[in-house]
């Protein structure tokens, strides 16, 4: 029965005829077993009900997933596959495929797939195409690559979508790993077909674009505790490849008439360099660093960047007090508007510190700061807690939010711990403060992010049981606007039948206030179990109830609503 199991998911797989090759290497061709195949599926029932309100999610869904390994004299082809009655979807879209096979020193890229030589050049942009990297034992390693980065799509003046031009481009990466040194000379050069779309809109101000790039890393030891490394790029941008061609001469080493790119009247030139120089002595490292680059700086080989702006920094770690704490700080001065081109020059410190304090056994205290913009996702911890479906995850609505301070403190302190019982208490506490712009757009204000959270773990080993109890916090502050939930969640699970089996039960509650005003009020209960068979076989099931509780308005008072979700998921492994 189980091996009439293992060829039904085989041909699942087959008879979707998807694959993915990703870092084979041939040396093992001949050796060991000719086929091994491995992998799994499992499968998902989810039932909802709603009471007090209207059905927002199916009654019923399912999901099937499947993941398959082929391997073939060390020629490993991954497979997977998701299928529900909601929707259909391989880990990549079902039309890109790549291979990667390696022999020795030699990999090659073929399909859909992937290459980096340096942040300011080619850095993980998809392509449809090919790329080759040799790294023999030699100091010399070469990498190079050439493909379609950008498909065409045409102009969709209903949905309101913007054109867009195909684009192909090709990139090389030439290495040399001497004696103390290393360095690296690349070449990106990309550009769009005007002729690959039909239609541009007149209000579109989308244009086919030419870009090459050149880029010098390197890295070297001097003096033996001296360390220095650079990162310099020059990329060439012709907004327009339409535009009258010129014969100015300016971008070397690779001037116009050589033929690899010909300077335009929309051709602008663009800068980046990042370098650091540091010294390492007995227990602790100093160092400077320094980063600049300019407006607008854009090369087609990546997907985003921060420009127009300067960094100088000094950095430094060390440990004191016997190793107890540990100390790791960079802190400098930034600036944009390097062309004057602004109304207004933003200067400020930035820096970050990270500080760690084994204070004892039991005892351990961390922190951490930095006022350097990032790019990242704020959640507040009630969605996880609220959240009634395993699968589903909740919505993100500030995703790719740019942070300009980050502040976190995380204490652990070990009460008790032997063989037959251990406890704990930890406390968490961050903050982050978002820029007044987000996703290019300005923002009338910025807004605070502040979670907390205090929690109790005791664990009673010969027992296999666990109990947590937990208070959380979520505090944003934006627009004279203030939204804070907090509530309680306590936990149980315990181990049966030779740990075969794992049974859980969790409840928890939470009011949401907004300008201290209550807005509504969530309990939920969860209880979950998984039974292990013959380490092949798993069975998991999760019930859980909310109650949700909304005050309207002080005349109309307040709806209750309640929801019960149930999940039931069965999954193979051979």
């Amino acid at each position: 029965m189980l091996l009439k199991i293992k060829y039904y998911i085989v041909f699942l797989f087959v008879a979707f005829s998807v694959f993915e090759l990703n870092g084979q290497d041939l040396s093992q061709i001949g050796k060991g077993d000719a086929i091994k195949v491995n992998g799994g599926i499992s499968v998902s029932q989810l039932f909802n009900s709603s009471f007090g309100g209207e059905q927002r999610r199916d009654p019923y869904n399912y999901y099937l997933n499947g993941n398959l390994n082929f391997s073939i004299y060390g020629l490993s082809v991954p497979l997977t596959f998701n299928f529900s009655n909601q929707q259909f979807g391989f880990q990549q879209p079902f039309n890109q495929y790549g291979v990667s096979p390696t022999y020795k020193w030699m990999t090659l890229h073929a399909g859909y797939t992937s290459m980096s030589f340096s942040p300011y050049t080619l850095s993980g942009h998809l392509f449809l195409g090919g790329g080759i990297e040799l790294r023999p034992d030699g100091p010399w390693s070469v990498s190079a690559m050439a493909g379609r980065l950008q498909k065409p799509i045409a102009a969709d003046t209903a949905a309101g979508n913007d054109p867009m031009y195909q684009r192909f481009g090709y990139g090389t990466n030439v290495g040399y790993n001497g004696d103390g040194y290393q360095l690296d000379l690349i070449l990106f050069k990309s550009k769009d077909d005007p002729n690959s779309i039909d239609f541009v809109p007149e209000d579109s101000d989308v244009l086919p674009e030419e870009n090459m790039v050149v880029g010098l890393n390197g890295s070297t030891t001097l003096f033996s505790r001296f360390s220095l490394s650079f990162e310099y790029a020059q990329s060439a941008l012709s907004r327009n490849v339409e535009s009258e061609a010129s014969n100015r001469e300016i971008f070397a080493p690779f001037p116009s008439s050589n033929g690899l790119f010909r300077h335009r009247l929309s051709t602008s030139y663009y800068h980046a360099l990042k370098s650091n120089l540091n010294y390492g002595g007995k227990g602790y490292t100093i160092g400077i660093g320094y980063e600049r680059v300019d407006p607008e700086y854009k090369t087609h080989g990546a997907y985003y960047f921060n420009s127009d702006l300067e960094n100088i920094t000094v950095n430094g770690a060390t440990q004191l007090f016997d190793n107890k704490v540990s100390i790791s700080t960079n802190v400098g001065l930034q600036r944009d508007n390097l062309n004057d081109q602004k109304m207004n020059q933003m200067t400020r410190w930035v820096g970050a510190v990270n500080l760690n304090y084994t204070a004892s056994d039991k005892l351990n205290l961390s922190s951490s700061y930095s006022n350097f913009q990032t790019y990242t996702n704020i959640r507040s911890q009630f969605e996880d807690i609220n959240n009634p479906n395993p699968l589903v995850q909740p919505t993100d609505t500030l995703n790719f939010t740019q942070i300009s301070q980050n502040i976190s403190f995380n204490t652990n302190y070990i009460l008790k711990s032997t063989e037959k019982k251990s406890a704990s208490l930890t406390a968490n506490l961050s903050a982050q403060q978002t820029a007044d712009e987000q996703g290019g757009a300005e923002q009338n204000s910025s807004s605070m992010f502040y979670n907390g959270n205090l929690g109790y773990v005791n664990q009673w080993k010969p027992l296999e049981l666990n109990v947590s109890a937990s208070l959380n916090v979520s505090l944003q502050e934006s627009n004279n606007m203030q939204n804070l939930t907090a509530g309680p969640v306590i936990s149980a699970s315990k181990s049966l039948f030779e740990k075969q089996l794992r049974v859980s039960l969790s409840s928890a509650i939470n009011n949401s206030y907004s300008n201290s005003q209550l807005q509504n009020t969530i309990l939920n209960c969860r209880l979950s179990a998984t039974y292990s068979l013959k380490e092949k076989h798993n069975f998991s099931f999760t019930n859980a109830f909310i109650n949700r509780k909304t005050l309207r308005n002080e005349v109309s008072g307040s709806t209750i609503r309640a929801e019960y979700n149930g999940t039931l998921t069965y999954s193979y492994q051979f």
